[in-house]
């Protein structure tokens, strides 16, 4: 009796493959694609590359943040600094880490902490001098795009909320903490100067 039921259950399985391959055939007969001549939508390889080229900026174009410092909360910006606490102490006197120890950092100049080797693409930055407000809001979204060549691994941080966060936070680790930006210096980055 077990051998009739495998027989109907190899037969079922063979007839079930027979029908997948007819409707297969079939398919094949009733529709008969024909290739374009030429494609449909024709890209141009060599112009979209040199239009690329030429509209990429010399520095990227970041949200403004200066606004939003003023009223960012420093507990919530340690909280998103833990993602950067693996690489980067901020303790005084702190030592260095994989990244440099990042108290006092605001205002600093770049490349400056004692006994930590810079990439080269830092020590060659021409694109602010000490780590501002708007040089940290650069590097927190994308790192190596703000910065190409830099050793920093970590992708950046999306939410311009949570760079003005972290912003804040990196603020107070500080004998003296940077002034707040200034009424006049929120107004010229919202206009984009």
């Amino acid at each position: 009796m077990a051998s009739l039921e495998m027989n109907k259950i190899a037969a079922g399985v063979l007839c079930a493959g027979l029908v997948a391959m007819a409707a297969g055939k079939i398919a094949d007969v009733l529709v008969d694609p024909k290739p374009l001549e030429k494609n449909a939508y024709v890209v141009n390889v060599e112009a979209a590359g040199t239009a690329a080229v030429a509209a990429t900026p010399a520095s990227p174009k970041n949200e403004p943040v200066l606004a939003l410092i003023a009223s960012s909360d420093p507990v919530a910006g340690q909280k998103v600094f833990k993602k950067c606490a693996a690489c980067h102490s901020v303790d005084s006197g702190g030592k260095n880490k994989v990244g440099p120890n990042l108290y006092q950092i605001l205002n600093a100049k770049l490349g400056a902490k004692d006994g930590f080797n810079y990439s080269s693409a830092l020590k060659a930055f021409e694109g602010a001098a000490a780590w501002d407000y708007s040089a940290l809001n650069g590097f927190l979204k994308k790192p190596k795009e703000y910065m190409p060549g830099t050793k920093m691994g970590f992708a950046g941080l999306k939410k311009v909320g949570d760079r003005a966060a972290v912003i804040a936070y990196l603020r107070t680790l500080s004998d003296n903490p940077a002034k707040l930006p200034t009424a006049e210096e929120i107004e010229k980055e919202a206009s984009g100067g």
